[in-house]
């Protein structure tokens, strides 16, 4: 049976502007990636994002380069496909995730089949996801705490007041925290950050140095007496063996790494080095975010909240109650895009 890839573009409006060390984001620009054969359609995602060089330009040019080969896919396995797809172009990541999620998705559809069940059983537990405070003022991060009671926060840093930010953060939620510094630590900062910070229920640190301080974050790792885990360190599958010596675990975001396919390998690999494991998220949709929470069960955290942070979403799928997963009780990753 022949199927067709189609993809549009979206704008996603954010309920607060997503401030992090390097950029602000009031809108975010999103692609939704549809293959089907007119039964069944599967759905993935990818975000524009300037410091990937994930632009719309981009991304449209890689679509249509490998739309040719998707469409005369039909029988192909989401690892063959994959395969096929990353040796065309093989430095667009981000297409990349956003076709092999959607393949995945069709391909669970057409079988009838939840797309977790391919490597976890149902009723495995799963991590509860974090929800992001991003860079603002010191009152509006409070604010924004208090709106979203939740179990977890991710605390965006970078700010030359970061510990007192926190310690205010603290007065009115009992919440784990988990801090993210994006790059904008040095690494005695770090470690003396993380005495601080241990103090008051920050349970790691999230890639405080500039990705390529290899030097820095041995010494970090070597006396940080909280776990580092590389997001920017850690994008593509090679890099998890660069990280193993240097991080207590990884972050894996789909579209760094190019979608399930190759998240699946990292795992394993990770797994087999000892290290802790994150997945997670863009700014996206609840189409990205339902194919992110099918790997949920084979990790040790989950930052899943790029969908709660819009103010309008363009689908259902996967949803939250207090951090824990609710999946769509339907095949494949469950998505159903609204109907406009």
């Amino acid at each position: 049976m022949k199927i067709t890839l189609s993809f549009q573009f979206y704008d996603l409006p954010l309920q607060h502007p997503f401030t992090i060390s390097r950029y602000t984001v009031n809108i975010q620009k999103t692609v939704i990636v549809c293959i089907s054969d007119s039964v069944h359609s599967g759905y993935g995602e990818a975000t524009a994002n300037p410091y990937y060089h994930s632009t719309q330009e981009r991304l449209t040019a890689s679509l249509l380069k490998v739309k040719p080969i998707v469409d005369s896919s039909a029988e192909l396995h989401p690892t063959e496909l994959w395969k096929k797809l990353s040796s065309m172009i093989p430095e667009d990541y981000f297409a990349l995730c956003a076709v092999d999620i959607a393949y995945w998705d069709f391909y669970a559809r057409k079988n009838g089949k939840t797309l977790r069940s391919y490597w976890s059983n149902e009723s495995d537990k799963t991590p509860l996801t974090s929800y992001t405070i991003a860079i603002d003022s010191l009152e509006m991060m409070q604010q924004k705490i208090i709106e979203k009671p939740w179990p977890i926060y991710k605390i965006k840093l970078g700010m030359p007041d970061d510990i007192e930010v926190v310690k205010q953060l603290r007065k009115i939620t009992d919440a784990v925290f988990r801090i993210d510094a994006n790059c904008a630590w040095t690494a005695q900062q770090t470690i003396d950050n993380a005495e601080v910070l241990k103090d008051m229920n920050v349970e790691f640190l999230e890639q405080p140095l500039k990705a390529e301080d290899t030097e820095g974050m041995k010494h970090v790792k070597k006396h940080s007496v909280l776990p580092v885990i590389a997001d920017e360190s850690c994008q593509r599958e090679a890099d998890v063996e660069n990280c193993a010596g240097i991080f207590h675990g990884i972050n894996i975001k789909l579209m760094k790494c190019g979608g399930i396919t190759p998240a699946l390998r990292m795992i394993e690999k990770a797994r087999s080095k000892g290290l802790l494991l994150m997945a997670g998220c863009m700014t996206e949709s609840t189409v990205g975010i339902s194919g992110l929470c099918q790997i949920a069960s084979l990790l040790d955290y989950l930052d899943a909240d790029g969908a709660l942070l819009l103010s309008a979403d363009i689908a259902y799928g996967v949803h939250f109650d207090y951090g824990k997963i609710h999946y769509a009780k339907a095949a494949g990753t469950g998505v159903k895009m609204h109907s406009k």
